[in-house]
């Protein structure tokens, strides 16, 4: 938690942007496991709560008066009961007080401030609802359906939050880099424990002790797989062969709920094959040639298709791909190999502020998603880039067997694909690089002290001495 000072300065900021009503912030409940009394572990805040209110405990809710210039904190003080269990912790009042809130209340108290607000047609505003118990509480307050709460949240007040947490303070941006030494202790204890005959489930399990060891949780279900083609692949019993590449996707979130988000395609063996190094260099290069062009004012969606032509140019030169590059792109040939963004906003989640809308995250009024289109239908940062803003660097190829035949069978985009030489790389899987990079006023830097190594020499050097 940071200092009061923070959190005061940020409600101020917040009641600013959205001028006047009521906001209402709902911290999460407990979210049970597999019965009422096991609930999910660690606890997981609400992080646009934790943004504004700083408080872990479950069962809080932050109310700001912006007509009134109140602030109050809202929930019951847990009973003798849950001490003997769980310890004593502070009461909801000195939680108040150490974030600079001047008031606290039970939480039947959130009823009455609802009903007094609604009583005298003030807005109330709230974020979009992602919990259900959460969805219901908002119905029993505010008679909203939840099939219709989506669309009744404030878009003032996700704005304004976006705004807020989009551009990273010094405070925040130091929880980054600490969120990112724990990654770097995930992927290399990745790489030192890649060999043919371990399971891909042993050593992402190994990953992920990493990240409760050192931090709360990772940051999201560990990606480990020598099916890199299936982008979310889940690590499976299966034995690491050799011959084959391995892809490590994943990312720690420290004990202040900031995370990182780091992806490595390593060789089982320690060493690339000939012909995965082809694909590997072109990946490589795309990565790069993000990070050397990525700076404050640039549109991250231009990016996006800058890597895009530079890959489409180096696949022609492979025979894979054919034609004129601008029209290749412009076709979205190039998705059958890059089916996904370049990058998202990252913060205090891993796709940051993703319960707010990508369109409301990653886009704005001038910048809108092309959703027409396979490929550029999934990035989810488009808009111009801004000094403060930490998001993904994350480039990839993926030879996906399924897509292939569907793409091939259809004629899809046949004017720029040679589908011959594509069947045979149907076994090669998918390679994907991924840092977390800052904006900086003139350009950009990696986030993190120690790189993961990713260069191919690099790659197999550490493979071989650890």
């Amino acid at each position: 938690m940071f200092n009061k000072e923070t959190y005061i300065r940020r409600r101020k900021e917040l009641q600013r942007l959205v001028g006047d009503g009521v906001i209402v912030l709902f911290g999460n409940n407990e979210s049970p496991c597999n019965f009422p009394n096991n609930g999910y572990y660690p606890f997981r805040q609400d992080s646009s709560f934790l943004y504004y209110f700083g408080q872990q405990r479950d069962g809080l809710v932050g109310v700001i008066d912006i007509d009134n210039n109140t602030e109050t904190l809202i929930g019951d003080d847990i009973d003798i009961e849950d001490i003997v269990w769980y310890g004593s912790v502070n009461s909801v009042s000195n939680m108040a007080s150490e974030v600079g809130v001047s008031h606290s209340a039970p939480m039947k108290e959130l009823t009455k401030i609802c009903n007094d607000a609604l009583r005298q047609k003030r807005k109330i505003h709230f974020l979009p609802p992602y919990r259900f118990d959460i969805k219901l509480q908002i119905l029993d307050l505010l008679g909203i359906h939840p099939n219709q709460q989506k669309e009744s949240a404030s878009m003032n007040l996700i704005k304004a939050v976006v705004k807020m947490r989009s551009v990273k303070d010094a405070e925040e941006i130091k929880e980054l880099e600490h969120a990112a030494t724990i990654g770097y202790q995930m992927h290399t204890t990745a790489m030192r424990l890649i060999k043919p005959g371990r399971t891909e489930k042993y050593i992402a399990g190994q990953v992920n002790g990493i990240a409760l060891s050192y931090g709360s949780s990772v940051s999201f279900p560990t990606i480990f797989s020598q099916h890199g083609e299936i982008l979310h692949g889940a690590p499976s019993l299966n034995q690491l062969e050799a011959g084959k590449l391995v892809l490590c996707d994943a990312g720690a979130e420290n004990m202040n709920n900031y995370c990182s988000d780091n992806t490595r395609t390593m060789p089982v063996t320690g060493k690339f094959t000939q012909r995965q190094l082809e694909i590997y260099s072109i990946v490589e290069a795309c990565h790069d040639y993000a990070l050397e062009i990525s700076k404050p004012g640039v549109k991250y969606f231009d990016v996006h298709l800058a890597v895009c032509r530079l890959m489409t140019d180096r696949l022609k030169e492979l025979g894979l791909m054919k034609g004129d590059t601008e029209e290749a792109v412009r076709a979205g040939a190039h998705a059958i190999f890059l089916p996904h963004g370049l990058g998202h906003m990252m913060g205090l989640d891993v796709h940051d502020m993703e319960n707010l809308d990508q369109i409301n995250v990653g886009f704005d009024e001038e910048t809108r998603p092309n959703l027409n289109q396979f490929g550029t239908n999934s990035l989810r940062m488009g808009r111009r880039l801004e000094e403060g803003f930490v998001v993904t660097d994350e480039p990839g190829i993926y030879f996906i067997p399924d897509l292939i035949d569907d793409w091939k069978t259809s004629g899809y985009c046949k004017d720029f694909l040679n589908f011959d030489k594509l069947e045979s790389y149907k076994d090669f899987g998918g390679i994907r690089l991924e840092d977390d990079i800052l904006i900086t006023h003139d350009g950009c830097r990696f986030i993190g002290k120690d790189l993961i190594p990713y260069h191919p020499n690099d790659v197999e050097a550490f493979m071989e001495n650890n």
